[in-house]
Parts: structure tokens; sequence; C-alpha cells
């Protein structure tokens, strides 16, 4: 028997999840996506995954761990909190023997590039909603750049996905756009329903992918925290006064990067900021003549 043929013979994930009495836990963030053919679509999206280890967050039954092993990834590292899940995994470890490592555990303490090594390293899951937005942020921030993983093909609640791939001008656009925009390609590849999960939740869905700019400007993570943290944290004033926190007197930096302090914060291009984090960086490290300012 091939593991496609065990891994179909495998019980429905509804049955699993009543024989086991694995009722979604909100405290963990969790809404069980349960169709194969959507989860078996998030896998493809997540592709080509022919020989690759992939990573998954949060599997809970196992409805999408199925469908990466079924779409060909060579090994899925699946990293779940929740011990009630354990026999679920199990059993779609022993229909696939060698593919599937289930890491019991924080997703947001584990040690990602510790498991990069001679096949690519994709990161795709229906993510816990409640450390999305982290663990997103820790992937963004991986040093040395660009990264270990070549892609991230991720769900979100709508609202979120909309924050990443968000445009200068936009509602959505603050510190998590800036962060993507700088350091990666990001867009919604489809929405998923409330229906379409168990239970449903209160939002619509979405699926992100991300790839990694290999040439993204090198500059400190924390330097672009740090003006971004200032500029959106008071988003309705403009820059010559949202950006006194860093610095007396923002004028002069601020013409300095060509940017025209009457802006908001909301207005500004990556670029900008990025402009904005070097200076940021030069001064307070003396590195200033050596860090290309752009144009």
């Amino acid at each position: 028997m091939t593991d496609a043929d065990a891994l179909a013979a495998l019980p429905p994930l509804r049955e699993l999840i009543a024989a086991h009495g694995l009722a979604a836990r909100k405290a963990l963030g969790q809404n069980f996506l349960l169709d194969l053919n959507l989860t078996r679509r998030v896998a493809r999206a997540g592709g080509p995954l022919d020989g690759a280890h992939v990573v998954e967050i949060g599997p809970g039954p196992g409805g999408l761990t199925r469908a990466l092993l079924l779409e060909g990834a060579a090994r899925v590292t699946a990293i779940e909190r929740d011990e009630r899940v354990r026999p679920a995994l199990e059993a779609i470890a022993t229909a696939a023997p060698g593919r599937l490592d289930i890491h019991q555990g924080d997703a947001l303490d584990f040690d990602y590039a510790a498991l990069a090594g001679p096949h690519p390293l994709r990161i795709v899951a229906n993510l816990p909603y409640n450390i999305a937005t982290p663990l997103l942020v820790g992937w963004l921030s991986a040093e040395p750049w660009p990264p270990y993983w070549p892609s991230l093909t991720l769900m979100f609640q709508k609202e979120v996905a909309e924050r990443i791939v968000a445009a200068p001008g936009s509602k959505h656009y603050g510190r998590l756009a800036v962060l993507t925009g700088w350091r990666a390609d990001a867009a919604i590849l489809f929405q998923v329903p409330a229906r379409a999960f168990t239970p449903p939740p209160k939002v619509t869905s979405a699926v992100v992918r991300l790839e990694p700019k290999p040439d993204a400007e090198r500059l400190p993570v924390g330097a672009v925290e740090a003006v971004t943290a200032a500029a959106f944290g008071q988003r309705r004033k403009m820059l010559r006064s949202s950006l006194k926190t860093l610095w007396p007197e923002p004028e002069a930096i601020l013409e300095k990067a060509g940017i025209d302090a009457t802006l908001r914060a909301e207005q500004l291009p990556v670029e900008a900021f990025l402009r904005l984090a070097a200076l940021f960086a030069g001064l307070r490290h003396g590195l200033g003549n050596r860090l290309r300012l752009g144009g």
C-alpha cells in the first residue's frame, strides 16, 4: 500500500474529532479546517512540494498535514501545543512512515532555522489566530537575510492579511506592511469563508504567500522597528511631530532623507521608512557614512 492509499484510508477528520473529544479551544486560537479539497488547495499554494521539507504550525487533527503529504512533501514537521491531538497526528505518521515529525511545544519558542538543510524549508500553515502576527514578524526579522525559508504560505484572518499587503494611503497600511514590503513580496492568494472551519470563526480568512527579497536593504531590524513604531504610534500627527520620540529636531532628519515633514506615516512608501531607519542606525552607531540611504 502506498502512502497515498494509507492516508486515504484514515478515518474522516470529523470522526477523529468526535472520537478523541477534540473540541477547538479558543485559548489556543483553534479553528479546524476539515475540507480535504480546501486543505489540498492550501498545500498546492505552498508548492512545489516535491522533495520539500514543510513546517506546519498548529496542525490540530491534521487536515492540512494530510494534504501536505498527499501533495508530495518529503517531510513535514508539525509543531503543536495541544497534546489532545497527538493520537490523530500519530495515525498520520503511521500512514506515511518517516515523513511526519511531531514536535509538542510552543511555536513562538521553536528554532525554525535549525531545521534548514539540503531540502527547501517551506512554511505552510493555518496559523492559530492568537499568535499569527508575532510568528510572521519573527520570520520576517530573521538574520542573516535572505532567510532559511524560500516561501511562507499562511492563513490569517482577512484583516491581518490586508495589513500585510497594504499599500501606502490604505487604512490597513502600518508597521506590518512596512516590515513585509521591506523584506518580502507578498500577495493574498484566496479567501476562505468562515463556514469552512469547525467551529466557524466570526471572520473570513485569507491565504497569503510571501517570498523573500534577496536584495532587501541591509539595515538593522531594530532600526526599522524603531522608526515605524514612532511614526505609526501617533499616525494622526505629521512626521515632524511623531518622530520627536527619536530625534529632538525631526525636520532636519526628514529633509536629509528627502521627506516632506508635513506628511503622516500612512503616506510614506516603504523606501522612505528605510531611509529614515538608515539615518537612525547611523546616528546611534556612528555608521552613517557607510549606510546606503537610497534616493
